[in-house]
């Protein structure tokens, strides 16, 4: 294995559960066996926020990210990133969302650089970054902007008993509808085939695509999008030698015994692939992002403002989020893993 490097952990917005869940993740270290992170973020936000809550988390500031492994046994690294105001648990401040777009531009920086592993963002509130400027749905496509080279960003959410990728991600289900082609469906399965391979180790994937009506269309009776959108896409990966099948009714492709005859479902739109998901583990599961020349990661949940600040936030998917992305870091570079 090579000089292990740490992982950098952006702060998400800091009014919302970023900052103590990656304190609670410190915690857990070694119960979960966690590897080396390094959090960027105001160390006065992070020591006013332990105080807060009680917690006996030691913080250490560094400028490098080098300096985070071996720091990281005794103490949290915080990679020293100012804020303009001190946060309010709760309640986010337009103030501070230069910072947070900002921390997110260095976590690039340092995973291109190869002083950081992989990326694993905290989650950011959409509406704050908006009004200040910022034009982008959200983390995803402007991780893409960020890694130039037109790299194409796709979300897969995975936990450990199912990985599905959405098509159409953040719009409307009558945006979803009328932006579904047979290119992005061929895109977004190839670029799924591609990251099952590389990135979770699976030499021969099988991919399962919904379809986009119920009962995937009935052969035209409730819709005509299987025929003449999803169903012809299929037939192309197919005879171009992915192993791919399809259209099927969602209602019956997520039950136990389906979810052992694929790799990862490629679902038309956002809630198709997210409900089952996070309705089999909603605290386990990791956003990640494909199609990006480094690795990136999220916990599956949004800011929840309204437990912020109170400790009882759950860091399950930030700690999965921290060991998925290492995990498929290493296996990029050719770690042999166990």
């Amino acid at each position: 294995m090579r000089d292990l490097r740490p992982l950098a952990l952006t702060m998400g917005e800091p009014a919302g559960i970023g900052g103590e869940i990656a304190l609670k993740a410190w915690l857990e270290r070694e119960t979960h066996h966690i590897p080396p992170f390094y959090l960027i973020d105001d160390p006065d936000h992070l020591d006013a926020l332990k105080r807060r809550l009680g917690w006996p988390v030691s913080l250490k500031p560094i400028e490098r990210p080098e300096e985070a492994p071996e720091i990281f046994k005794s103490a949290l690294p915080v990679l020293v990133h100012p804020l303009p105001r001190q946060p309010v648990p709760g309640s986010p401040q337009q103030e501070n969302a230069g910072s947070v777009i900002a921390a997110i531009d260095l976590a690039v920086d340092h995973v291109r650089s190869g002083a950081a592993e992989a990326i694993v963002t905290n989650p950011i509130h959409k509406k704050v970054l908006v009004d200040a400027g910022f034009r982008h749905v959200g983390h995803t496509d402007y991780l893409a902007e960020l890694a130039g080279d037109n790299a194409r960003s796709i979300m897969m959410l995975a936990c450990p008993d199912l990985r599905v990728v959405p098509v159409c991600v953040h719009m409307s289900l009558r945006e979803s509808i009328e932006a579904l082609t047979a290119e992005k469906i061929i895109k977004t399965t190839q670029a799924t085939a591609r990251a099952l391979k590389s990135d979770f180790g699976i030499e021969q994937p099988h991919i399962a695509l919904t379809g986009l009506n119920p009962h995937a269309g009935e052969e035209g009776a409730m819709g005509h999008e299987e025929i003449e959108i999803i169903r012809p896409s299929i037939e192309r990966m197919k005879r171009e030698g992915l192993s791919v099948r399809g259209p099927e009714p969602a209602d019956t492709l997520f039950h136990e015994r389906a979810r052992t005859g694929y790799d990862a479902a490629v679902c038309m739109y956002h809630d198709q692939a997210l409900i089952p998901i996070k309705t089999l583990d909603f605290h386990g599961t990791v956003n990640i992002t494909l199609g990006l020349p480094f690795v990136r990661t999220s916990p599956d949940h949004g800011t929840a403002f309204e437990i912020a600040g109170t400790g009882v936030a759950n860091a399950e998917s930030l700690v999965a989020a921290l060991k998925t992305a290492s995990v498929m870091a290493r296996r990029r570079r050719g770690d042999r893993l166990h």
